[in-house]
């Protein structure tokens, strides 16, 4: 059985960091001056960490607001979400990361200077080192996708928290990851801006860093720190997903 009305979810969720995600960025860069001082590092991460965290309480019981193909596979591959959704999920997240990183264009065409927010590849800070660089966005995946299965999808997690967690996560991982990759921890999020500006430097290591770490993430927590009761699989998870 497959939900198209969690899909529509997912790409309107996606769009929604992506928009509001990109245009701090591009907002930072003309307030601040630049994306590399504390103020600005500080409304980047805000930004992002609150949509998400909006998110999670809009559309969580809708589609479970993964926003991200690095959150929705590892839960395909551990039987939370059937291959059907899973693709759908993916298609609709990359749609909404084009059409938000399109919306930014079109407001404020001046985001060009810093590709629309498209991450720029592994820092000076990471001698400019691309396998560094995918380390970073593997572990920083890791704990997303951590927090993620422990704090919204694990059975005794407290789910008027899971919000706060994973903004909070999303808060953190930004604030110190943007001095070292530009903190995508998902390819969908690098994906649309760089389609829209042509940017594709780096862009590999977007997509095979966050995918590891959550496939590493999603593996190790339903098959170590999910008891049988707690995994909730197949039908009553699509139950549950359309009440």
């Amino acid at each position: 059985m497959v939900n198209p009305r969690a899909w529509l979810a997912e790409a309107i969720g996606t769009f929604s960091l992506i928009f509001f995600g990109t245009l701090s960025i591009t907002l930072a860069a003309v307030a601040f001056g630049g994306t590399d001082n504390i103020a600005a590092l500080v409304m980047i991460s805000l930004a992002h960490a609150s949509i998400v965290g909006i998110m999670v309480y809009t559309f969580g019981h809708i589609s479970g607001a993964h926003i991200n193909p690095a959150v929705t596979i590892p839960q395909v591959l551990t039987k939370k979400l059937n291959l059907k959704d899973g693709i759908g999920y993916i298609s609709f997240q990359i749609i909404g990361a084009i059409i938000g990183a399109l919306a930014h264009k079109a407001i404020l065409p001046q985001g060009i200077e810093v590709h629309f927010g498209t991450q720029t590849g592994p820092s000076q800070l990471l001698n400019f080192n691309p396998i560094s660089g995918t380390i970073v966005e593997l572990i920083f995946t890791f704990f997303l996708v951590t927090v993620i299965f422990m704090a919204a999808i694990h059975k005794k997690a407290i789910s008027s928290l899971a919000g706060i967690s994973i903004g909070g996560i999303i808060f953190l991982l930004h604030l110190v990851g943007i001095p070292l990759t530009g903190a995508s921890i998902n390819p969908a999020r690098t994906f649309g801006p760089a389609l829209v500006s042509g940017f594709w430097d780096y862009h590999w290591i977007y997509w095979i860093g966050p995918i590891m770490g959550g496939i590493i993430a999603g593996v190790i927590m339903n098959y170590i720190f999910f008891r049988k009761e707690d995994k909730i699989v197949g039908e009553e998870a699509e139950e549950l997903q359309d009440k």
